[in-house]
């Protein structure tokens, strides 16, 4: 149900005030409230950016496909770009390690009408995608990342599509990339740049650092910034914009289970303390609804069902569920049994509150990021590492 709530986790953040904040301009659109939903592979597929909207507002970004896929039209990057007619702006991520192919796919998006915006990642931890040169290794060959960018920004920029950077940090420590990218994006032309508060070491674990996404919106006051980093709640997005200055914050593993946190943020974004705080007999009646986007969106039930799985344990986070409960609604194969496991749940049980908020999703442990060879020496391709590096989009969607 919805109601005013001021949670124990966040009770110091006081309310926005009536016009304190402006929407998001990227491009040509305008977006409110100023919130984007992250990329996330296996997760913010059709079915989840449905779902989140029916709660609220925001930019909407699909899986990141990597740009070799959609170039070859294989059928999984043909099915990633779909989109629902009642998404209307079409936002699309995509991952490249090679100008060529960058251009080519953003040329493909916007010649045949595929997209209204599309974002590049460059914030992959990823082993799999850092160790060819990918994701948040790929920056620190600046011309490299210049080139991409550069490509991607003319060829969207025939159809009047803004392209925008994700990133993070840098590669550890001492190997920071993230302001001279910065420069290097905005210089070629994108629409707004995002920043992850950590570095791919870090991988998800640790606190997000919100003074490096304060730096980035120094350092560029001429294009959008958005922060992206431990927000999980609205009241943390505020903080976040009041702390930083950024136009517009990214939601990533805070919505995993929580869709609803789209309606929370634009309660709080126009200064209301109206907050989703859902009895379990609402959390199963999302869980239903998100199983039934994904039959929609999969056209096949059963891997429907396999997929919403991973789903479970998130959504249940903070509520008394047993765990042989727990156990057969990881296993569901059909909407029937579903339905009959989320009528045996105590669906009158309350919300739990701090116990449901607060860190979800992966966090894994910082550890070395995988690279090609002698990737940290200096910051252009050298032959080897160009040989190396043809070899990073072999995966369709990925971190």
């Amino acid at each position: 149900m919805d109601e005013v709530y001021r949670s124990e986790l966040n009770r110091e953040v006081e309310p926005a005030a009536d016009g304190e904040f402006d929407p998001l301009q990227i491009g040509p659109l305008r977006v409110w409230p100023p919130v984007v939903l992250a990329p996330m592979a296996g997760i913010t597929n059709t079915a989840f950016r449905r779902l989140c909207r029916e709660y609220g507002a925001g930019l909407y970004v699909s899986e990141m496909i990597t740009s070799r896929a959609l170039v070859e039209r294989t059928p999984e990057s043909l099915r990633l770009i779909r989109h629902h007619e009642s998404e209307t702006t079409r936002s699309i991520q995509l991952y490249s390690v090679d100008p060529v192919t960058a251009g080519e796919a953003a040329r493909f998006l916007v010649g045949e009408g595929l997209a209204d915006h599309i974002d590049m990642n460059f914030g992959c931890p990823v082993p799999k995608v850092t160790r060819r040169g990918g994701g948040s290794a790929l920056p620190w060959k600046t011309d490299l990342f210049t080139s991409i960018v550069q490509t991607a920004v003319k060829e969207a920029s025939k159809g009047n599509i803004p392209l925008t950077i994700k990133m993070r940090k840098g590669i550890d420590d001492d190997h920071l990339t993230y302001l001279d990218a910065g420069r290097i994006a905005r210089d070629s032309g994108v629409a707004a740049v995002a920043l992850h508060g950590r570095t791919a070491a870090q991988f998800y674990s640790g606190k997000a650092d919100w003074s490096a996404i304060a730096r980035l919106r120094e350092a560029l006051p001429d294009i959008p910034v958005l922060g992206n980093g431990d927000i999980w709640s609205a009241e943390d997005a505020v903080r976040m914009v009041r702390e930083t200055g950024v136009d517009g914050v990214v939601v990533g593993r805070g919505c995993q289970g929580r869709p609803w946190l789209f309606g929370d943020l634009m309660a709080a974004f126009e200064g209301s303390d109206v907050r989703h705080t859902p009895a379990l007999r609402q959390v199963a009646e999302s869980i239903y609804r998100h199983a039934e986007l994904m039959v929609e969106t999969f056209g096949d039930e059963g891997k429907a069902l396999r997929e919403i799985r991973k789903h479970m344990a998130w959504y249940l986070k903070g509520y008394v569920v047993g765990s042989e409960l727990r156990n057969r609604l990881a296993l569901v194969t059909s909407l029937e049994v579903l339905r009959g496991t989320l009528d045996e749940l105590d669906l009158d049980s309350p919300y739990p509150g701090a116990d449901a908020e607060g860190p979800r999703g992966r966090a894994g442990s910082p550890k070395k990021p995988a690279l090609p060879k002698d990737w940290l020496l200096n910051r252009s391709l050298d032959a080897e590492q160009s040989q190396d590096i043809s070899f990073a989009e072999l995966d369709v969607s990925g971190g």
